[in-house]
């Protein structure tokens, strides 16, 4: 949560508060401030506190950027809305559903126990969009009805409800179902789609309740008769006029579509070999990298190294890192290593605090090229290394914002075989144009002594073997021995001798163990030591003995493309006695890519079958689910145009626009479906029902894209996975609105004569009495 150093006069105590599972982050880290206010009171003279390394700043600058998003996004929904409805008073309606809808959603959450995070604020911005749909859709109608057949606004109220009840009901149902599969994943994938998911869900059937109930009401109150052309105004004049010559070349790319099926089915194809193609080139990722504001630095110093000797070089690396403007404050600890959690002298870490974002606005002052520039600096020094990296996307997943994994040793061989089979992999890596920094924690040039106790003598002078080992412990290592309390404190009792007598092997000529004879034997006499290198720390993975291997992608490539030149490389290299195993969030990224794909095509399941339910046939469910991959197409250009990731943020999307897309193409099939109960042929009944739709389509399309557009232009902290999830949604909403309602009439037409037994019957009777040279009339 936050990282806090007490500083004395002349030393200092670093320590960190680490958060427990469940706890809130931004309430911890205000506890722990107002705590250590509090104590400071307390302290002696000469003594403060300084929180130079905070994490829950970025969580608490990104949610402000989200929260400034969500303002902007309720504005441009309020104009896109007025700019189609033209009067304040019709604006007003569909507008009441965006707080009646958020507040039901807050309601949601706390009954569920979400808090207010990133993922449900994402949810929040996607649903302001969303709610006003509904009510769109009913008030859209009523006017319709109000201009066409004069009605009064009451009158024009029933009617529209009989005529868009059903729509809004399996909107609804619809975009709903599409998120229920999500609540179920299991994994990392199940809790960031979870909260994303039930967000979105609840706002989205309480604007359904709203427009089925308060919509119609406000509708018959507010609405009043419309008002001429002249009464509009010249710009909403000219608007008008642009938007009916924009309908007529619809409606001719939409009988374009209707009269040349064959070309415009191929097209179709088109579309899904797009979306495959698309798929193959738009490289994946687990989440999108951010400038959270701080980096880390990582020093190694030749093995056995003193730490005397790496303070040394730890902090002229930290002056000369203190020196750069971008740097704001920087905390080094020497003698622990942060990639292999280990504790030895000769490596450490710099947790470095970057200045304000606002403060870092050019593409040299973000986190990337800092880090470089640090990694260089660190680099050129003569006495040791130092690299420097983001942190993780997903704090706890991993200790690098790069890739983790383990060679396991799987036959066996020694640990010096080990480190060859590493080292041949890191140098096949390194040729790899995908990767970079490949590196490793192992290693087996720690010098170390081999001390062999020789038994027969010990044994000849009567000295216990258990002796020997407890002197050894005692003087060369530690030994505990007891508690005791001493003016109401706990002390412990270890055993060691001084530094100066345990420095080197001829030290142990001083040190005596005693016989069953009561005799002092030196251990010299009793033991060989041997200098040997060897590895400090042996890691097991999966039982089997490993090298822990870390890693970032090389400038201009994903995650998910360097965990797969990563994977192709160790195929090449390790062979069937080792193999390459995934950790921390490279492992999570390989199983999110199956939890997204089932989380799609249930979402595609559900819309079947509750559309199934509702029409009674099978026909019309497939014209709904086949205006998806327009969208899907639409997202992945715009995330491919913009060198983005396929990642879960626009997985998230994309799971949402399976639900929007359907939406388009429910209000188009609805009225169609009405229009051929009239007694109108499908061609007409799809042209007529496209005509009828396209105004309302385009505007709440329109509401939906202009709502989070903001994400898409953000800037400042958590600016990545905003474009993540935005840029992929505008993308797929223009394919959307814009190519997928020229097919839908098409698509309808087609499955409608194909499989409607009463139109089969009648195309038959058609035939024949044009082959017998009747009238077609009496036929």
């Amino acid at each position: 949560c936050a990282f806090l150093v007490s500083s004395f006069i002349d030393a200092a105590v670093a320590f960190a508060i680490y958060l427990q599972s469940g706890a809130n982050a931004i309430e911890t880290s205000n506890a722990v401030k107002a705590k250590m206010a509090e104590l400071a009171k307390k302290f002696p003279d000469g003594i403060s506190y300084a929180i130079p390394y905070d994490t829950t700043l970025f969580v608490s600058i990104s949610i402000e950027e989200v929260i400034h998003t969500f303002f902007e996004a309720v504005v441009l929904v309020i104009l896109v809305v007025y700019f189609f409805l033209q009067k304040w008073r019709a604006t007003l309606i569909p507008i009441l559903a965006v707080p009646v809808s958020i507040i039901g959603a807050f309601a949601g959450m706390y009954l569920l126990g979400f808090s207010i995070n990133l993922l449900t604020l994402f949810g929040l911005i996607l649903a302001i969009g969303i709610v006003v749909d509904d009510a769109i859709i009913v008030l859209e109608n009523v006017e319709r009805l109000m201009s066409e057949e004069h009605l009064t606004p009451k009158e024009a109220a029933f009617k529209a409800m009989r005529e868009v009840s059903g729509p809004v009901v399996a909107v609804a149902l619809v975009l709903s179902s599409v998120f229920l599969p999500i609540a179920f994943l299991g994994g990392m994938t199940g809790v960031m789609y979870r909260q994303f998911a039930v967000t979105i869900a609840i706002s989205v059937l309480i604007s359904a309740f709203v427009a089925l109930s308060l919509t119609p009401a406000l509708c018959a109150v507010l609405i009043k008769r419309q008002r001429s052309q002249k009464e509009t105004g010249k710009f909403f004049g000219w608007f008008n006029l642009g938007f009916e010559k924009l309908t007529d070349w619809y409606i001719s790319g939409v009988k374009f579509c209707l009269n040349n099926r064959k070309t415009t089915m191929l097209g179709f194809v088109g579309v899904l070999v797009g979306i495959i193609m698309l798929f193959r080139v738009v490289p994946g990722g687990l989440v999108p990298m951010e400038d959270q504001g701080s980096l880390l630095m990582a020093y190694n110093m030749p093995p056995a190294s003193s730490l005397q000797r790496t303070l040394k070089f730890t902090d002229k690396v930290s002056a000369l890192a203190k020196d750069m403007p971008e740097v704001k404050d920087i905390i080094t600890i020497s003698g622990y290593d942060i990639l292999s959690s280990s504790q030895n002298t000769y490596s450490g870490i710099s947790f470095i605090v970057l200045d304000d974002w606002n403060n870092r606005q050019l593409p040299s002052q973000k986190a990337d090229a800092i880090a470089k520039k640090l990694t260089g600096i660190g680099m050129s020094q003569p006495e040791g290394i130092a690299y420097s990296f983001s942190m993780p996307p997903i704090m706890g997943l991993s200790m690098t914002g790069g890739f983790e994994g383990y060679v396991q040793n799987k036959a066996g061989h020694s640990s010096q075989e080990l480190m060859d089979k590493v080292n041949e992999l890191i140098n096949a890596a390194s040729q790899n144009p995908a990767l970079s920094n490949v590196r490793t924690t192992f290693s087996v040039s720690t010098p170390q002594y081999n001390i062999e106790l020789d038994r027969e003598k010990a044994k000849a002078l009567n000295v216990p073997i258990n002796q020997i080992y407890s002197v050894m412990q005692a003087t060369f290592g530690s030994l505990y021995v007891n508690d005791f309390t001493y003016k109401e404190r706990n002390f412990r009792v270890t055993l060691q001798s001084e530094d100066k007598y345990r420095r080197s092997p001829d030290d142990l000529r001083y040190v005596y163990a005693k016989s069953n004879d009561s005799k002092l034997i030196p251990l010299s006499t009793l033991i060989n030591v041997k200098r040997i290198t060897g590895p400090e720390l042996i890691n097991r993975f999966n039982i089997f003995p490993a090298a822990k291997i870390t890693g970032d992608p090389a400038p201009g490539y994903s995650s998910g493309q360097a965990i797969a030149a990563m994977e192709e490389v160790a195929n090449q290299v390790l062979g069937p006695d080792y193999d390459l195993s995934w950790v921390g969030s490279a492992y999570q990224e390989k199983q999110t890519g199956g939890a997204s794909t089932q989380a799609f095509a249930f979402g595609i399941i559900m819309i079947f079958l509750i559309l199934a339910a509702q029409y009674e046939k099978w026909s019309l469910p497939i014209v709904v689910i086949m205006s998806v991959p327009f969208a899907v197409l639409g997202a992945l250009i715009a995330t491919w145009m913009r060198g983005l990731e396929n990642d879960l943020y626009f997985q998230v999307g994309l799971v949402t626009l399976i639900g929007l897309a359907a939406k388009n193409a429910i209000l188009i099939v609805e009225f169609a479906v009405m229009e051929v109960e009239a007694g109108k042929s499908y061609y007409d009944a799809a042209v007529s029902a496209a005509r009828l739709r396209f105004r309302p389509i385009v505007m709440t399309s329109l509401a939906f894209t202009f709502g989070i557009l903001p994400l898409v232009i953000s800037s400042g902290a958590g600016a990545a996975s905003r474009h993540a999830i935005g840029t992929g949604m505008v993308g797929g909403m223009i394919a959307s609105t814009f190519v997928a309602t020229l097919f839908v009439p098409m698509l309808f037409a087609i499955l409608g004569e194909r499989f409607d037994k009463d139109h089969i019957l009648r195309r038959k009777i058609r035939k024949r009495a044009l082959k017998r040279g009747r009238p077609l009339l009496k036929a």
